[in-house]
C-alpha cells in the first residue's frame, strides 16, 4: 500500500513566523526603526488554514474499511492477485527510481 503522506506538518510556530528579537537587537542598517513592520501576505495565512484544515481530515475512508471488513466476513471479499502484483512492481520501480536521484 501506498502512503502519499511522508512528511509530517510544521508546528504553526514555524510557519511563517520570525523568532523573537532582544530588546537590544539593532536592524542591519544601525539605525532603529520601531515604525518597521513585516508583512507576510495572503498565502501565509491561507497555507496555516490549509494545514490546519488537513491536520483534521481523516486519512481512512471509514465507510470503504467498513463495507471491506463486511464482505471479508460474509466471505464475499475477493483479492484480485493481478492488480495487487501490478501495483507492487510499481512501488518497486518507484523506490528504485527515488534511490537512483539519491537523497533529497
Amino acid at each position: 500500500m501506498k502512503i502519499d503522506k511522508t512528511t509530517p506538518p510544521l508546528p504553526a510556530s514555524q510557519i511563517g513566523e520570525i523568532a523573537p528579537r532582544s530588546p537590544n537587537a539593532k536592524p542591519a542598517g544601525g539605525t532603529a526603526n520601531s515604525g518597521t513592520s513585516v508583512h507576510l501576505g495572503t498565502a501565509s495565512a491561507q497555507l496555516r488554514s490549509l494545514e490546519s484544515s488537513m491536520a483534521n481530515t481523516s486519512v481512512v475512508d471509514k465507510e470503504k474499511v467498513a463495507a471491506i471488513k463486511q464482505a471479508i466476513s460474509e466471505g464475499r471479499f475477493q483479492v484480485n492477485s493481478s492488480v495487487v502484483a501490478d501495483r507492487l512492481i510499481d512501488s518497486v520501480k518507484e523506490l528504485i527510481s527515488a534511490n537512483k536521484s539519491g537523497p533529497v
